[in-house]
């Protein structure tokens, strides 16, 4: 689960790590208005679920009143790789000579916390990573032991020169490794962490994600969440019995199994294709199912071709081929259908879809390069 920046330095407030004032705005009027309270200059920063909000206009310095209407008018309603920007977080301008960044993950191979830290902060920590990965420095936190003075003081030796800021950086990275444990995160920054013109550290920004399988003992954090419009789905279809994950390709999959779904979404790829969600129906016999599942996978505009591979084993085929035909009945879609059934009652399930006119074939194979020729036709159309 993620978390907005404002709601990610709430938190950090709360454990005593300095932020800078600012307060969260709807509307043009409500920026204006959080302009003239925090005093110019201010920072206007669009709140969505998404990095590289700077480069995408996201972020606007405002040191006018007029730099401030027109800020908050840019930004509110922009869209940022496909989030629309609803509300934005109204900042007090801050003067600073430094930016680093601090941050936190699950290290599996090593089964402890990963404290990254690095003089480069302000920009993406990706780009960081790929260009000069000798500019992080890395260190494994004993959950045994948490985060000890020693290696707090270690981090923070690595980054500063001062005593003073050494003395604060311990006493905030201790923080914010407590909030990485206390709340079941899965990752945690602060990028950038400035040094400010009065020498004090202040997070400018932050960021949360959590763990989905501990928001149980989070009750308080899983308030905070504010799902996507893909998270929904994935929400409904869960309801549904559904496992539901959207992609970004046009050839939408319906299978039955986990394995089988993943091994379908590979041939699509390994053929020159872009499967457009992994979705597995499960075990069940229920033609209930598969009309929930066409409705979800047509709900995608991306779609164009849908393919459908199921192993019948405790899923009856033709219970899956009823489903379908009662679906496109039901939806009268023009979408094409690819069909490949084998397993239990496969033959019962083929006259079910022969007599409904729609493509079956034999094999994963054949069914994906049939779903990859028809999409490639929609596309000439």
């Amino acid at each position: 689960m993620k978390i907005h920046e404002y709601q990610a330095k709430e938190i950090f407030s709360r454990y005593g790590i300095p932020v800078t004032n600012e307060t969260v705005c709807y509307s043009v009027a409500e920026v204006i208005d959080a302009g003239a309270r925090l005093g110019l200059p201010v920072v206007v920063k669009a709140q969505v679920h998404a990095g590289g909000r700077g480069k995408a206009g996201g972020v606007k310095l405002a040191r006018t009143q007029e730099e401030l209407k027109a800020a908050a008018e840019a930004i509110l309603g922009m869209d940022i790789k496909g989030y629309t920007v609803e509300k934005v977080l109204v900042a007090q301008g801050v003067k600073f000579n430094s930016e680093f960044y601090v941050g936190m993950t699950i290290d599996r191979n090593t089964k402890s916390v990963l404290f990254m830290a690095s003089a480069e902060g302000g920009v993406e920590i990706e780009e960081v990573a790929k260009e000069n990965p000798n500019a992080i420095h890395k260190y494994s936190i004993d959950p045994d032991l948490g985060m000890t003075d020693f290696v707090a003081r270690k981090i923070a030796f690595g980054l500063f020169n001062d005593f003073n800021l050494v003395k604060q950086a311990v006493s905030l990275f201790k923080k914010l490794y407590q909030i990485f444990i206390d709340t079941d995160a899965s990752l945690v920054e602060i990028n950038p962490l400035v040094i400010t013109d009065e020498g004090k550290l202040l997070a400018l920004d932050g960021k949360m994600n959590f763990d989905d399988n501990a928001l149980y003992r989070q009750i308080d954090i899983e308030k905070l969440n504010e799902p996507t419009a893909d998270e929904l789905k994935e929400i409904e279809a869960k309801e549904k019995g559904l496992s539901y994950i959207r992609l970004d390709g046009t050839i939408g999959c319906m299978v039955n199994g986990a394995g089988l779904a993943m091994a379908t979404m590979d041939l699509i790829k390994h053929f020159g294709g872009n499967p457009a969600n992994f979705l597995d129906i499960g075990g069940s016999s229920n033609p209930r199912k598969v009309v929930d599942a066409m409705n979800l996978l047509l709900s995608d505009k991306n779609v164009k071709v849908v393919m459908i591979n199921i192993f019948g084993g405790i899923t009856r085929c033709d219970d899956v081929a009823r489903g379908l035909v009662e679906a496109l009945d039901t939806l009268k879609t023009n979408i094409p259908v690819v069909v490949r059934l084998s397993g239990t009652n496969a033959k019962e399930g083929l006259e079910i879809i022969n007599k409904a006119n729609l493509p079956v074939v034999e094999t994963m194979s054949q069914a994906a390069q049939e779903a990859i020729r028809l999409c490639r036709d929609c596309n000439k159309a």
